[in-house]
């Protein structure tokens, strides 16, 4: 069966049926058969199980985290022109949806996503993670409660993301984020319009600007990091250095070979990558270049899996070339940019020709009328 069709037969099951649906499907894919919302003492079984080191860890990253998001929440954008008031007001999305994967353990998955949430002013948010042996993991269970989200629910695949799109044992979500499979991909996307989402993330990427000064072990081991993450990752070597390109060629790493690093950035471009990296003698010179990259990392002591954990920066970002029309997640995204105007009744008199006029040309005589009536 096709995969489409797969997933819209279980989400439209789950809209007929229900929890009962819900429940079926958690014990054929998750072998789980159990209350679904995690309870207060799993939360307190969780942190005792997190080892004091390891809390402390996870707090000095949410916090390196917190610092870099709080600089990049919007202010209002208000001015007054001709005595009237114009401009944006932003408010936060009120109640969200957070899928972790469940593979393995993915606390960084909430913490990326979980902090702008906050730091946007999301009130509600709901976690869905499919459960191991019954249990959901305890790293996961404390950055939940450090960013204040009690809302757990043991859940994870289509089903998951359909309860949070139509309200199945839990409040309906108005926007669901974070990564899965194909079928957690596809179940996203024929949601969307019920809700919101975030993006289709696909396999991880990478790609390497380096020249001839890059340290080879450097470029080697950060090309096979992200092929760590499943045999469809993607790798790619952009170089002028054919001592760097024999030594980088290895499985899964496609090498291509440029005569210069201008046209390294303009290849980087075509791709188009999650990430990129430009280890070189002058990096910084080529960030004019680059047009089209999920995120841009400079220098030989900013290797990609550093981003993915403590530097700060978000690593939800996008794949599959959509860096070409869009970028890395931000508070923005949590947040709804409303229109704001406050028109004074001398400006409205003397413009409102130019609308009178052209609801004359479009043939929409009550739009006309609306603004003709104010005298």
């Amino acid at each position: 069966m096709e995969l489409e069709e797969y997933v819209a037969g279980i989400l439209r099951d789950i809209r007929e049926r229900g929890i009962e649906a819900v429940r079926e499907y958690s014990r054929k894919f998750d072998s789980y058969d159990g209350p679904f919302r995690v309870t207060d003492e799993e939360f307190e079984e969780a942190e005792r199980l997190v080892p004091e080191r390891d809390r402390k860890i996870i707090e000095r990253t949410i916090e390196r985290l917190r610092d870099y998001h709080e600089r990049q929440k919007p202010g209002d954008e208000l001015f007054v022109k001709n005595g009237s008031l114009y401009g944006l007001i932003y408010r936060p999305i009120r109640r969200i949806g957070i899928y972790v994967p469940g593979g393995k353990p993915l606390p960084s998955t909430l913490m990326m996503v979980g902090v702008p949430a906050r730091i946007a002013g999301v009130k509600e948010i709901a976690v869905t993670i499919p459960p191991k042996d019954g249990r959901v993991n305890p790293y996961v269970l404390y950055v939940a409660k450090l960013l204040g989200i009690d809302e757990v629910y043991k859940l994870g695949g289509i089903q998951a993301i359909g309860a949070m799109a139509y309200g199945v044992g839990m409040k309906k979500v108005d926007k669901i984020f974070g990564p899965g499979n194909r079928f957690v991909n596809e179940a996203k996307r024929q949601v969307f319009g019920v809700v919101g989402i975030d993006s289709l993330a696909g396999p991880s990427e990478i790609a390497v600007i380096a020249d001839g000064t890059a340290e080879k072990d450097y470029v080697l081991a950060d090309l096979l990091s992200q092929l760590e993450h499943g045999k469809d990752s993607k790798a790619w070597l952009l170089t002028t250095s054919e001592e760097l390109a024999d030594y980088c060629s290895r499985d899964g790493v496609e090498i291509i070979l440029c005569e210069s690093l201008a046209e390294c950035a303009e290849r980087a471009n075509e791709i188009a990558p999650e990430h990129l990296e430009i280890i070189t003698e002058n990096p910084l010179s080529l960030v004019d270049l680059i047009e089209n990259a999920g995120a841009i990392y400079l220098g030989p002591y900013t290797p990609v899996p550093s981003a993915d954990y403590f530097l700060g920066v978000n690593h939800v970002l996008p794949t599959g070339g959509t860096a070409k029309f869009s970028g890395v997640l931000t508070v923005r995204d949590f947040l709804k940019p409303i229109t704001l105007a406050w028109v004074s009744r001398e400006e409205f008199l003397s413009e409102r020709e130019l609308g009178i006029r052209l609801a004359e040309i479009e043939e929409m005589e009550l739009h006309r009328r609306s603004m003709e009536v104010r005298r």
